[in-house]
């Protein structure tokens, strides 16, 4: 069972216009708290989950929700990922800090999960009015246009993000240096659902994850693999959003991720 792909790219354009845009750039000091040091949440978060929580079980009633904001407020809602049954994983702002900061860096994320993989994703992002849609098995597309990764040119360097957190603190130094011999390695644009979009069009070829979470992920992997990427957990386990795991490289070909991950485990 997949949903209504339109309908739910409708509820989350609904959402972006009534509960994100007005407040981007506009936020009082009050809308803006912390749910621990450095990690930022704001009204428009809040809303904007309420309200696609209540769009999407309309849609599919019975269905489960994990959203970002409600796990952090009750960590039982993550063991709703072990359910098999039909889920939908939500990141109402994925980028908060650039949103807080006025900064055009944030999308909202939704994935339709059932038996713990991924049938279906979205991406928006509402300053642009883009939308990224992936099913499984029927590929991936942009704002109605099917899209894949683009070949990488092998005259040029590799260009990507690590997360060097992904190593023993006793590597990382030796990494960080055969990486920056290698390729030319750019920061994080502090926003998942950014670089997903960026991968998919060809901006960068390769990223390496840590810490990974269902809302942050689930939608961008299926997005990356239906347009013709290779994205595997490190140890070249499938990622799968209902595993609380780490470590998760994506590039664009295996042939690329084979390199990288060769260039990582070489000692």
């Amino acid at each position: 069972m997949t949903p209504d792909l339109e309908r739910v790219a409708a509820c989350i354009r609904e959402t972006a216009e009534i509960d994100i845009m007005p407040r981007f750039r506009k936020l009082a000091r009050h809308e803006v708290s912390e749910k621990k040091p450095g990690d930022i949440v704001t009204i428009a978060d809040r809303d904007a989950e309420a309200r696609l929580t209540r769009m999407l079980v309309d849609l599919t009633p019975g269905a489960l929700v994990v959203g970002e904001e409600a796990a952090h407020g009750d960590s039982a809602v993550l063991d709703r990922l072990d359910d098999d049954g039909p889920l939908w994983i939500i990141d109402p702002v994925d980028g908060t800090a650039n949103f807080a900061a006025g900064k055009p860096l944030f999308a909202v994320m939704v994935a339709f999960v059932v038996g713990g993989e991924t049938r279906a994703g979205w991406i928006y992002d509402p300053v642009r009015e883009t939308m990224a849609i992936a099913v499984q098995g029927e590929g991936a597309q942009i704002d109605g246009r099917r899209v894949r990764v683009p070949e990488f040119k092998p005259a040029g360097r590799m260009r990507g993000r690590v997360n060097f957190g992904s190593f023993p603190e006793l590597r990382r130094p030796v990494l960080r240096q055969r990486f920056r011999d290698r390729f030319t390695i750019e920061k994080s644009l502090r926003c998942v659902g950014q670089e997903f979009l960026a991968l998919v069009q060809g901006d960068f070829e390769f990223r390496l994850y840590n810490r990974l979470w269902a809302w942050d992920h689930a939608p961008g992997v299926l997005l990356l693999r239906e347009a013709g990427s290779h994205v595997a957990r490190v140890d070249d386990a499938p990622y799968r959003p209902t595993e609380r795991t780490r470590a998760l490289l994506c590039s664009a070909s295996l042939g690329q991720w084979d390199t990288l991950s060769d260039l990582m485990r070489a000692d």
